[in-house]
């Protein structure tokens, strides 16, 4: 599936397989992940998108060929990527840190993605991720942004403790990520939406409490709940009224993680930095995890600790994606969010995630 021009017509078309580098494999793509950043690359906020272009950056599949210079692959072998590539050779990367290499490639984003039947992966040796026989495609392809962004954000930035409160602003495939990972450890967790149904799978997820954000004044409800805000707030949304809402959210000392892509009108938000002072709060990014971090998420899901198949909620042919794709930019077609001191929350615009099977 390519598009040709931002916000253009997206079709399904025959085109040359992808050749092989000398570092690289190609992987025979078995299912990919639906995100919003895809909507987003079409939507031509990504500056690092060339046209024409083929989309999708989540993906799990096998290793059709093998570069010359691999040495740890084989064809045949099970794999997923994390949607970062790394070089191995810059300071990030030698510390351990190639989700944000200084000379990246993003599938779907940098060079043709996974919307394809075949997708071509440089520097296999240090970015590919072994898939366990037990594991199924369309649950290892739902790893490789959302799920390990926000395990990441969670387990490595959010830090919460068994009985901290952690507070989810917008609760789709991101955010419902978030929220199963911090009921795993322990924490208490608040899952907040626009959408019923997404609070719903909120609940679900592993939430114990839920703000809907159309009714509500969302960081008075959420200091009101935790008795003097979350210990850690995450913005799975992206726009400058989730991201408020979510530094304010907090308690003192507390840790607000952003996951949401801030893009567009809301690249540079306005945040309540007096808050920020007076709190000593911590401000956090996440952006996707390495590939060597991998082996302990896969652990948790291998002991079912982590059920991240749960959260795919949708399984659709390469056919459906263009209709589908475009559909994620749509508004909620939930209540409008009540709007009080500026505090307003939206759904990432689909519950749970949706997978493409080529």
């Amino acid at each position: 599936m390519q598009f040709s021009s931002f916000q253009g017509p997206l079709s399904v078309e025959n085109v040359a397989d992808p050749s092989c580098v000398d570092d690289g494999v190609i992987v025979g793509v078995a299912a990919t992940g639906l995100c919003r950043s895809d909507w987003h690359a079409w939507m031509g906020h990504d500056p690092g998108v060339a046209l024409p272009h083929v989309p999708g950056h989540e993906l799990a599949g096998t290793v059709h060929a093998v570069g010359s210079n691999v040495r740890n692959w084989r064809v045949g072998d099970r794999v997923t990527v994390p949607f970062v590539l790394g070089c191995g050779l810059c300071e990030p990367c030698a510390n351990g840190n190639s989700h944000i290499c200084d000379d990246e490639v993003q599938p779907g984003f940098t060079q043709w993605g996974s919307f394809a039947e075949f997708v071509s992966i440089p520097r296999a040796d240090l970015n590919l991720v072994l898939i366990p026989d037990e594991m199924s495609f369309p649950t290892a392809a739902s790893l490789g942004c959302r799920f390990a962004t926000a395990y990441r954000a969670i387990v490595t930035h959010g830090r919460p403790l068994p009985g901290h409160w952690v507070a989810v602003h917008g609760c789709g495939g991101v955010g419902l990520s978030a929220i199963m990972i911090a009921a795993s450890v322990g924490a208490r967790v608040i899952g907040i939406d626009v959408s019923p149904e997404a609070l719903a799978a909120a609940t679900d997820a592993g939430a114990e409490l839920v703000v809907n954000a159309s009714t509500a004044d969302v960081p008075a409800a959420v200091r009101a709940i935790t008795n003097g805000g979350a210990h850690v707030s995450i913005d799975a949304v992206g726009s400058a009224i989730t991201c408020s809402n979510s530094v304010a959210s907090l308690r003192k000392r507390g840790r607000h993680i952003q996951i949401g892509l801030m893009v567009g009108d809301y690249a540079r938000p306005p945040i309540p930095m007096d808050l920020v002072i007076s709190r000593e709060l911590e401000l956090r990014g996440s952006h996707g995890m390495a590939a060597n971090a991998y082996p302990a998420m896969m652990a948790d899901v291998a002991s079912g600790e982590l059920r991240p198949e749960r959260l795919v909620t949708r399984v659709i042919s390469l056919d459906d994606a263009p209709a589908a794709l475009r559909a994620m930019g749509d508004a909620p077609t939930t209540p409008t969010p009540k709007v009080s001191g500026a505090h307003a929350t939206a759904t990432e615009g689909t519950v749970g995630m949706t997978v493409i099977v080529p």
